[in-house]
């Protein structure tokens, strides 16, 4: 298995540009690990969010969400810990007009208001959190997420998504955002085009991942780098997502957002869910993804599986130090044998 190095290692300083692409907790968990085996690391993340605090913020301040930046602040900082503390920090419930707002997301909402730009507010806030790497959000536009079912119902903003999905009973045909082809950060698109390796995922697949595939280049620059490109299947189908959905349907859905090229290798879990955990997603409609490689394969996409999840977490998730040294392992391995 693949060791992190120390910040100290060439190895670490001269690391392979890595541009990882998503939102949501499944993105911060995978920054946290490889963190630590390159200086050269990029977060993309989408803006589409409109729920919980960073949609209040949205809505009062007129401000891109906060909240998946956040996340990946937390993951990339190399502040002290009580800095990482308040980061985290959630005012309780009886906090009034605070209540469940995130300290990290006040923050960076002063800073955006005292700045030029969104993406200026979080590359200070960056500089103040001294973290690895860069953290971009993928536009500086104000965007609402539609999807569309395929009994033909649609219904915009992405935190009415999942409770929709289940009253219509009936999959996502595609998602857009509104309004359509926002323009990219061009240092997005720069990260993406000079990248060695770049990922998708994990992350919920209509609701974090593939919003940042719909800003204006993004999918066009993905498709068009020669960087080995990497999409990290969920260990778990999503509630109001993707039910019954294999890592296929998982891939079909990428491609048909995008374009072919996109996707190279689709890294899936092979270890098994523990039973108690599978019983507890049961009653969230929920189960272990099934990995169907033929027809992955059938997609022009290679499948690779390698056991991902955490042995401790009470939750079905991606362990950060397996994860991340599988990651680094595929890479290393194709990289002796691409021709660019």
């Amino acid at each position: 298995m693949t060791e992190p190095y120390s910040r100290t290692d060439r190895r670490w300083e001269f690391g392979p540009r890595i541009v990882a692409i998503g939102g949501g907790t499944g993105l911060s968990t995978m920054l946290r690990g490889l963190k630590s085996y390159t200086k050269n690391l990029t977060a993309i993340v989408t803006v589409a969010d409109d729920g919980g605090g960073s949609g209040v913020l949205r809505q009062d301040l007129g401000m891109p969400p906060p909240g998946d930046i956040r996340h990946c602040m937390e993951a990339l900082a190399n502040a002290e810990p009580i800095m990482s503390e308040l980061l985290s920090y959630r005012f309780p419930k009886d906090s009034g007009s605070l209540a469940g707002q995130s300290f990290g997301n006040l923050i960076l909402a002063a800073l955006n208001g005292i700045s030029d730009s969104f993406d200026q507010a979080v590359a200070r806030m960056s500089q103040v959190l001294a973290i690895s790497g860069r953290i971009l959000p993928v536009t500086n536009a104000d965007v609402q997420l539609e999807a569309t079912f395929e009994n033909g119902t649609a219904v915009v903003g992405e935190s009415k998504i999942c409770r929709f999905k289940k009253a219509q009973d009936c999959r996502i045909k595609n998602v857009r955002l509104l309004p359509e082809r926002p323009p990219a950060l061009p240092e997005s698109l720069q990260a993406i085009a000079q990248a060695d390796l770049i990922l998708l995922g994990p992350g919920s697949l209509y609701t974090s991942v593939i919003p940042n595939l719909l800003v204006e280049g993004v999918a066009d620059a993905i498709c068009a780098s020669d960087a080995l490109k990497m999409y990290i299947c969920n260990i778990m189908t999503q509630d109001g997502e993707t039910e019954g959905m294999t890592a296929s349907d998982h891939v079909r859905a990428l491609l048909t957002h995008s374009g072919p090229g996109l996707v190279d290798v689709c890294l899936c879990n092979s270890a098994p869910v523990r039973p108690r955990l599978v019983e507890r997603y049961r009653e969230e409609d929920a189960v272990p993804i099934t990995v169907d490689k033929a027809d992955i394969e059938a997609l022009g996409v290679e499948p690779v599986t390698r056991p991902l999840s955490s042995e401790t977490s009470d939750y079905a998730r991606h362990s950060i130090a397996r994860l991340s040294a599988a990651v680094m392992e595929i890479y290393s391995e194709r990289a002796e044998t691409r021709v660019f």
